[in-house]
């Protein structure tokens, strides 16, 4: 009977391969199309890869652990003419093509796995490469990318040739006191994060911040059903401000600003190992109560890396409320593609002047943080924008 390849699929834009974490069937079993025959992991998730056919499972050309590219074949499907037919195949054609003898050469998995294909950040636009490191020599270059290492990595190497330029011989020792440390492998997703965040600290990144009156939003929030997390009270806040101007958020491109075409944002989950940035759609569009049970749900599926990709690329700003972790102020770094990202910390009692009572009250405070891209927007206007959402959270039935 023919058979029909099992490839490894596009699982997302810019993903270059996957890892094979699961294979629960065997050769000789029976498989149903769509039904999962492997899991592998990318850098951001862990997704299935179905089968294209109902059959016998006759091959299979991968290993646990380890990585193949997208359009890899990872085996075969025995399936019957019927089957054939019914995925509108042409038989013949394909059955001449897939019965040639199998070449003595490396399968395609393992060529392209040899050839070293390099994941890159889903949904990242711009390539994973590192930049700018000056006075190196193209040697030092050359061991550099053999070893996979980027420009920042040196920055622990004092460097002992003309004008503190590091020499291939400072490299060498440097890599052999390595050695004798106790080492862990990095896993992908901190290997994606460190990625971008090389590539977003290439921007200026400044800073404003402002304390915010907790009290009307933990007020209101007492009284829904469902009620919405804090920080999805601060995403509404944001996505309304940008709604009403949608400058701030814009992407400096040469000597073009790209204003978004709708107001996407989203926000920072931890998880194992990492952080990761579901995505709410038209978020200055729906209303907070509307939102809650979206935003439950991709937390939930972030923190089993099981995003679907359409729900973590296209945002123009993020959120974070840092504070979960008892932070009171911190300086997050947007995103590459982004421009903006707003910072919560955690809220403390503290006494606030009452101009009505002539005296001082308590009352529930947290910093709020505004990171930008300085060459997009000013301090001006990252202030005026930060008021702006101020300004809501302290009017939270209007959310």
């Amino acid at each position: 009977m023919p058979l029909i390849p099992i490839i490894m699929p596009q699982l997302g834009e810019s993903i270059a391969e996957a890892t094979v974490i699961t294979i629960p069937f065997k050769v000789g079993d029976r498989v149903e199309v769509d039904q999962d025959l492997l899991e592998v992991e990318t850098n951001k998730a862990v997704v299935g890869v179905t089968s294209p056919a109902n059959g016998i499972l006759k091959e299979l050309q991968v290993e646990l652990q380890e990585s193949y590219p997208v359009g890899a074949v990872l085996g075969y499907i025995e399936a019957t003419i019927e089957e054939f037919k019914r995925l509108g195949l042409d038989v013949p054609e394909l059955t001449e093509v897939l019965h040639e003898p199998v070449p003595a050469e490396p399968s395609t998995a393992l060529f392209y796995k040899k050839q070293g294909v390099q994941p890159t950040v889903g949904g990242l636009p711009v390539p994973a490469n590192a930049a700018g490191a000056s006075y190196m020599s193209p040697r030092m270059k050359a061991r550099m990318h053999e070893l996979g290492l980027h420009a920042v990595d040196l920055a622990g190497i004092s460097g002992s040739g003309a004008g503190g330029r590091v020499t291939i011989e400072d490299f060498e020792k440097f890599l052999t006191q390595l050695e004798k440390n106790q080492t862990s492998p990095a896993s992908s997703m901190r290997v994606a994060v460190a990625d971008a965040m090389r590539r977003s600290w290439t921007r200026p990144i400044a800073i404003v911040s402002v304390p915010v009156n907790l009290d009307p939003l933990l007020a209101h929030r007492k009284i829904q059903n469902p009620k919405p997390g804090p920080a999805l009270y601060a995403l509404r806040a944001l996505a309304i401000a940008l709604g009403e101007n949608s400058a701030p958020a814009g992407r400096l491109i040469g000597v073009q600003i790209i204003h978004p075409i709708s107001i996407d944002v989203g926000f920072a989950v931890e998880a194992e190992d990492g952080v990761l940035v579901p995505v709410l759609r038209n978020a200055d569009k729906t209303p907070l109560l509307e939102l809650v049970d979206q935003y439950n749900e991709l937390v939930k599926l972030a923190r089993q890396r099981q995003l679907p990709q359409s729900a973590t690329n296209g945002s123009i700003a993020t959120v974070t409320n840092f504070g979960t972790f008892g932070l009171t102020w911190a300086t997050p770094i947007p995103l590459p593609e982004q421009t903006l990202v707003l910072g919560m910390g955690a809220g403390r009692t503290v006494p606030n002047w009452d101009p009505v009572q002539k005296q001082f009250v308590p009352v529930m405070e947290a910093n709020f943080t505004l990171s930008f891209d300085h060459r997009v927007l000013d301090g001006g206007g990252a202030g005026r924008l930060l008021t702006r959402i101020a300004t809501l959270l302290s009017q939270p039935e209007k959310l």
